[in-house]
Parts: structure tokens; C-alpha cells; sequence
């Protein structure tokens, strides 16, 4: 009997974590098609606003389980020498890894690009929602990747505090 509960809770163990594998890896996130991404914006500096760039060959995932979920990869006919120029840079960019069957998205590969100045991070879109920013990383062979990540005031009141200065008010709920 004793061997029986013990194969019972390894079978158990085995497809529980089998199941929390698909889920976190597959089941959550769908690919979206480039309409539904509708263009890549990036902020520009002269505007104040963040204004659509050209690209092509569009690819993005996405899920409705975490506003951070967001990847994606383009590529992009514009200069990374104007591109500085024209947009916010976005200096604490950190890109977050994706699944691994989306496999244009590299977050270590995009990481040491940035660190090493091979690659050039933007603000995309501020608060896309709140306490989330829209960030696009540029290649110098024209290889772009975005992704969402948690500014400052989102850190600040998803940890349960008040909004700091400067930062928006919070919807309601949101800390």
C-alpha cells in the first residue's frame, strides 16, 4: 500500500507540474495578428507624442493574463543614428523573456545588445497601462523587439504604496 501512495503522489506531482508548465509557457499567451497590434509607436521628442514608425514583418504574442506579457519583433527601415535623434531613449529598459516557441524574441541576445551599445532602447508608449511602459529596442541592422515593462510609479504602487510625484493618479484598485 505504502509503495502504491507513493506512485500516486509521483504521478501527481509529474502532471501538476506538467500542467503548470503548459500553462505558464503555452496556454495563456496567442499570437496576435499585425492589425491587432496596429503600428509600433515610439515617442517623439518633437511631438510629444508617441507617433507610429515604419516596419514590416510584424510578429507579436500577447496575453490577457499579465499586462506584461506583450512581445514582439519588426523590423525596421530607419536608422538608429536618427532614431536618437528624433525619440526617447529609454534608459532602464530590461527586456523580459519570452516563451521559447517565440523564437524571434530573445531577451538575453536584445539584454547584452543593450548593455553593450549594440542596440538602442525607446520609450514606446508611456502608461499603456498604468504603471506599464511600452518599450522598442532597434538593432543597427534594423531588428526591432518591444515589449511591456513596469515604470517607476508602477513599482511604487504594485507594491501597495502611494504614487509618487509625478506619476499619475492610480485607477482604483490598482494598489
Amino acid at each position: 500500500m505504502g509503495r502504491f501512495m507513493a506512485l500516486l503522489l509521483l504521478l501527481s506531482a509529474l502532471v501538476a507540474g506538467g500542467a503548470m508548465y503548459y500553462l505558464q509557457v503555452y496556454a495563456f499567451y496567442e499570437e496576435l495578428d499585425p492589425a491587432d497590434v496596429g503600428n509600433v509607436k515610439v515617442f517623439d521628442l518633437n511631438t510629444g507624442q508617441s507617433e507610429g514608425i515604419l516596419t514590416e514583418n510584424l510578429k507579436a504574442i500577447d496575453s490577457d493574463s499579465s499586462p506584461i506579457r506583450f512581445r514582439s519583433c519588426f523590423e525596421t527601415p530607419l536608422s538608429v543614428a536618427m532614431m536618437t535623434e528624433t525619440y526617447a531613449i529609454y534608459d532602464a529598459a530590461e527586456p523580459l523573456v519570452a516563451p521559447s516557441w517565440f523564437d524571434c524574441f530573445d531577451a538575453q541576445e536584445i539584454g547584452e545588445a543593450l548593455e553593450q551599445g549594440g542596440a538602442v532602447a525607446f520609450l514606446g508608449e508611456e502608461n499603456i497601462t498604468y504603471g506599464i511602459d511600452r518599450v522598442i529596442a532597434v538593432m543597427p541592422d534594423g531588428r526591432g523587439f518591444g515589449w511591456n515593462q513596469i515604470n517607476a510609479c508602477g513599482e511604487v504602487v504594485f507594491d501597495g504604496d502611494a504614487a509618487p510625484e509625478g506619476c499619475p493618479t492610480p485607477p482604483e484598485g490598482a494598489n
